[in-house]
This record gives structure tokens, C-alpha cells and sequence, in this order.
């Protein structure tokens, strides 16, 4: 099985998508997270959390696009499999969002 990061990418970033969602809103989002979670099943080595910028260290990069919301540890036997896993993600219900995935590489020598 290979390990991928999957970044979650928004045009808002994750604390302002809690602040502004009321306790329904809240609920409503968990419960797709959950759904979602039971279909990926094995395929999450880690569900991840949402993120917030602190700091940059070394040269600034800009705000890019898309911020960087969140992200996942998934595995799976292909490319192919993990976005199979990752159909009907509740990430990519927010209008702009977007999932970059990136896969775990081997280290050289190890």
C-alpha cells in the first residue's frame, strides 16, 4: 500500500469556516465527514484535522490561491483507488475547494 498526504485547499481558511457556521451548519458538516469516513474506511491511515497558519519560516510564499484548510493520511493500492476513496468528499462541497494529494516517497537508504 502506498501513503498519501491529502491536503484540503480552500478560498477560506478552516477558522473562518467554523466561525462562521452555526451549530446546525457545524453538525450538518460532521455528519457528511462521518458518512464519508465509514465509506473511505481503511483507506484513512489518519483522518487529520483542520488547520490554521501560524508562521512562515524561510522564504515567504504568498498566500497562494488556495489556503491550506486541513488534511488526511490515506493509503491505498493505486492512484486510482485513493480517488475511488475519495469520491464524494465533503470537503469539495464548499463552492472553490479543492484536494491535493501527495505521494509518501521513499527516503533514500532507508
Amino acid at each position: 500500500m502506498t501513503n498519501y498526504l491529502v491536503i484540503y485547499r480552500a478560498p477560506v481558511s478552516a477558522s473562518d469556516q467554523m466561525a462562521g457556521a452555526s451549530p446546525e451548519e457545524a453538525q450538518a458538516g460532521m455528519d457528511a465527514w462521518m458518512s464519508w469516513a465509514g465509506r473511505a474506511g481503511s483507506a484513512i491511515v489518519d483522518m487529520g484535522s483542520p488547520l490554521a497558519r501560524v508562521d512562515t519560516i524561510g522564504a515567504d510564499l504568498g498566500d497562494g490561491e488556495l489556503a491550506i484548510a486541513g488534511f488526511s493520511v490515506m493509503q491505498a493500492d493505486s492512484a486510482d483507488a485513493l480517488r475511488e476513496a475519495l469520491d464524494g468528499h465533503p470537503h469539495l462541497m464548499m463552492p472553490g475547494a479543492a484536494l491535493e494529494v501527495l505521494e509518501y516517497l521513499s527516503l533514500p537508504g532507508m
